[in-house]
């Protein structure tokens, strides 16, 4: 397998009110902002006609969506080919959280580093989650 990790796919963090959150960033810093955050869009450096997301996500501090990990924060890492390196990562011995979750824009797949952070992998579907995606914070 080549590269595993092909970018930061999203970085998601616990608030007491993601709202709150989320506006004083509107407002204060210029992100565009929607009931999930704001999706930061750039180009891909070896084939710049292709697009590439990284979200941003306050989220309510009693969110269950970072478990067993009891961190504050998530990352989200993009991948190539997320159902090979799976099985990759299962023989290296990794801790895999869940069972692939295969959406329209992406497969999803959760799984735990030495130090306690869940960690999501991302396989993207670029071109849907483009088209989804309101809160776009682009230059």
């Amino acid at each position: 397998m080549g590269k595993r990790v092909t970018g930061i796919g999203g970085i998601f963090f616990k608030v007491e009110d993601p709202g709150k959150t989320k506006d004083w960033y509107q407002k204060h810093l210029g992100l565009n902002t929607d009931a999930y955050g704001a999706t930061f869009e750039w180009r891909k450096a070896n084939n710049p006609n292709q697009k590439g997301f990284t979200q941003w996500s306050p989220m309510k501090d009693d969110t269950q969506y970072f478990k067993p990990s009891e961190k504050d924060f998530m990352i989200n890492y993009q991948v190539d080919n997320l159902v090979e390196l799976v099985q990759e990562l299962k023989e290296e011995g990794v801790t895999i959280l869940d069972e692939i979750d295969d959406t329209e824009y992406g497969k999803f797949v959760h799984i735990l580093d030495p130090d306690g952070h869940s960690i999501e992998l991302w396989e993207p579907v670029a071109e849907v989650y483009d088209e989804m995606v309101e809160g776009k914070t682009t230059t």
